[in-house]
């Protein structure tokens, strides 16, 4: 099935790119803009986005569901996440606030 027609990209080749990324790091955070810059594309009109996110969490349980994943495992992966979104949030306060006028 056409999932991106601005860039003619097939639901099979966004499941493959997706299993070939979870091959390489099975816990890693996977968005729509990973599978695309993996498959040397880029989003156009982003309309597809939705069903992108959609394919990536049928193709992750799928895969999780197959490989019998631990729950050392998952905690491991909570807390790679817990730590990303810690960073993220330090790189939120390094920024401006909008209000903030440098003159």
């Amino acid at each position: 099935m056409l999932v991106c027609s601005c860039n003619f990209i097939t639901e099979r080749d966004i499941e493959q790119t997706i299993i070939d990324l979870l091959n390489e790091d099975c816990w890693q955070l996977i968005v729509p803009a990973k599978v695309y810059h993996a498959m040397s594309k880029r989003g156009r009109c982003c309309g597809c986005f939705p069903n992108v996110v959609d394919i990536i969490v049928r193709t992750s349980e799928r895969f999780h569901a197959e490989r019998h994943s631990t729950d050392e495992e998952k905690s491991v992966f909570l807390a790679r996440l817990k730590q990303f979104q810690e960073d993220s949030r330090r790189a939120d306060l390094e920024r401006r606030h909008k209000g903030h006028r440098a003159a």
